[in-house]
């Protein structure tokens, strides 16, 4: 990486980096616990990692987090895995999610938006009704803290609310979306042994109605300990026998009562994506959740009661609890159920316009495919009211910023993030206050301690390297479901650098401050020692029109050798002959490296993804490596399980 100083593609005005909440919290912070007031961002993070237990005791000071009893000390053990943070405190994270209800109960808290995008607002006041509603049945039902309710929901107001009732109660909140088929749901449910499921009896996407009648039935038969069934006829079928209504449940007008739970109380479960084996059920906690999330949304986004947070996501992703905790800042909380694309590329967009989003969020895939398919945001829909276009799930390849800031607007607050499920956050990414430089990450997130190492643990600067943090984190795992020794916990994150938080990404920290992700590491392409991330090769060859999507694998050989091959899935009416062999090699070749050409370039009929969509490069390359599919790949979390017969199919006919 270049040291050098380059041109920033947008810089933040005086007045906006004066208005940014993260420049009175500095100011504040300053004052009252010893931070840095001048150097700006970089001296505040700084000062927020070095002195850590200051940091979150100033974050939950300015929040005004409501602990019913006091903390002990803001960090009890520091170890990783195993710290232990606010230990005595006791809160509630619903209580935090419905405080701005008492000032603004007429406000619209969600906005709700099906295929029409037409929002149907829910008032803060109607919100926390409902909620104090549901709270109460899932009393009388006999759900206690510690029990687990699911939901296989879509992205709709009722998912909301039965999240926050489950919190409202103590118990621990678990979800998939209704996507999912039986056999990913149970892989995942089964696991944590749900007491009430709540759910629909099918949604709409892409225009469609998909019923989903006969996979709940299946998941009833097949867990055990549900006590009871809470069905929501989105396609306006009548409730299955033995099954309970949704708006019986909703609809007394009944104040919440909120459990104060221990700080490290769980929440909920999140899955990773489980390409292997069964996903992994990580459990973070209420305390750790909220503060984290006021750090990250009210500081890093820099959202308030004035903004309105859009983030396309379905309840199977962590962005949906992400989402969700919007309503923490005071926030109106846009949810769209529906299909990005429908009934055009640009649908997002308008969902944007109709809601009045400051903050909308989507994911890199989105951006390449509008710049593709020729999308014109600003020129087609109102996007005044956005000031900041946040996008995750891959890196933004440099042309997606230079298309968002062509298209959208160029004075647009372009934040690439980058965290995970296992934190429900962020390592890097939005910084109000900073310059955005193409193809890069603005600075690690205050609290986090976020490197490049090298394989023997030494820092790097300017340099590819894996990410690890070496601070905890209020929102890392308590621990994962059924383990009970948490070797599964500490084999996923500790067992590279003992006492590290080792990631499985490649990145760069620039000595400017910023953060580059290369990919993840476990798919790292090593040629010659030479290391690149697939993100790199998947931008490059994806410029051509002709190519609809691309995945590149690098397979050691019991020879020594190393076979690369790239499958590419071409656009309509394109055909792989030499002259596009002769391009993407050359595309590589010029823009990447000569050692990282393909050996071969193979035409296939489709990428394989997860459920959220990351390409599954480590399953193929698995694959091609001669693993048989059952073990290469946990079935139940791919989108399309036919393509990877042809992966297969390709490993056996292949010398």
């Amino acid at each position: 990486m270049s040291t050098v100083n380059p041109q920033p593609l947008w810089q933040p005005t005086a007045e906006r980096i004066a208005e940014a909440r993260i420049t009175r919290f500095q100011a504040w912070a300053a004052e009252h616990h010893g931070a840095p007031a001048d150097g700006g961002y970089a001296a505040l993070h700084r000062w927020s990692v070095e002195e850590l237990e200051t940091f979150w005791k100033a974050v939950t000071e300015w929040f005004d987090v409501r602990f019913t009893t006091p903390y002990e000390r803001v960090l009890g053990d520091r170890s990783m895995p195993g710290a232990q943070w606010f230990p005595g405190a006791t809160l509630n994270y619903a209580e935090h999610a419905l405080r701005a209800a008492d000032s603004r109960a007429d406000q619209p808290a969600l906005l709700h938006v099906d295929e029409t995008h037409d929002p149907h607002p829910v008032t803060w006041a109607d919100l926390r009704r409902q909620v104090g509603s549901l709270a109460a049945e899932l009393r009388a039902l006999g759900v206690r803290p510690g029990d687990r309710v699911s939901g296989y929901l879509p992205n709709i107001p009722e998912a909301v609310v039965a999240l926050l009732a489950t919190a409202a109660v103590g118990g621990v909140w678990t979800s998939c979306a209704p996507d999912f088929g039986a056999r990913s749901v149970l892989d995942r449910f089964q696991q944590v042994e749900p007491v009430v499921l709540f759910t629909v009896d099918g949604y709409r996407y892409g225009g469609k109605e998909h019923d989903r009648r006969e996979i709940v039935a299946e998941l009833r038969r097949e867990l055990p300990t549900l006590r009871a069934v809470v069905h929501i006829p989105l396609l306006g079928t009548d409730a299955p026998d033995g099954a309970l209504e949704w708006s019986a449940l909703t609809a007394a007008d009944t104040a919440p009562v909120f459990e104060q739970v221990p700080f490290d109380h769980p929440l909920w479960v999140l899955y990773s994506s489980g390409t292997t084996g069964l996903p992994k059920a990580i459990v973070q906690s209420q305390g750790g959740i909220l503060v984290e999330h006021l750090k990250q949304l009210g500081l890093h986004c820099d959202l308030g009661p004035e903004d309105r947070f859009f983030w396309y996501t379905s309840t199977g992703w962590m962005m949906w609890n992400f989402l969700v905790s919007g309503l923490l800042t005071g926030t109106t909380v846009v949810l769209y159920d529906g299909s990005p694309g429908h009934p055009d590329t640009g649908a997002q967009w308008r969902i944007a316009e109709r809601t009045g989003a400051t903050l909308y969020g989507t994911s890199a895939a989105y951006v390449m495919a509008c710049r593709k398919a020729g999308v014109h945001p600003s020129r087609d829909h109102d996007l005044s009211a956005v000031k900041c276009v946040a996008t995750t799930g891959s890196p933004l390849p440099p042309d997606g910023f230079r298309w968002l800031h062509d298209e959208v607007r160029h004075d647009l607050w372009i934040a690439s993030v980058s965290g995970g499920t296992d934190v429900c956050s962020c390592f890097a990414g939005a910084v109000p206050t900073l310059p955005v430089h193409i193809g890069e990450l603005q600075a690690p997130c205050l609290g986090t301690d976020l490197q490049s190492w090298d394989p023997s643990g030494k820092p790097l600067t300017d340099e590819v390297g894996e990410l690890v943090v070496t601070n905890p984190m209020p929102s890392m795992p308590i621990h994962f479901w059924n383990d009970p020794d948490g070797s599964r916990y500490h084999d996923s994150y500790f067992d590279t650098y003992p006492g590290v938080w080792r990631h499985g990404d490649w990145i760069t920290l620039t000595s400017r401050g910023s953060v580059v992700i290369h990919g993840r590491s476990d798919s790292t392409l090593n040629r010659q020692g030479v290391r690149m991330g697939s993100a790199d090769i998947y931008e490059a060859v994806e410029r051509l029109p002709e190519i609809k999507e691309s995945l590149v694998v690098g397979i050691e050989q019991p020879d020594g050798g190393y076979w690369m091959p790239l499958f590419v899935h071409l656009a309509p009416g394109a055909t792989l002959d030499d002259d596009l062999t002769d391009r993407i090699r050359k595309t590589i070749r010029t823009q990447l490296s000569p050692r990282h050409v393909p050996d071969e370039i193979i035409e296939v009929p489709g990428i394989p993804h997860t459920l959220t969509g990351k390409r599954i490069e480590v399953p193929v390359k698995r694959l091609l490596q001669g693993t048989p599919l059952e073990k290469a790949v946990n079935p139940g979390s791919i989108d399309n399980l036919d393509l990877l017969a042809h992966y297969q199919e390709l490993a056996r006919t292949r010398p």
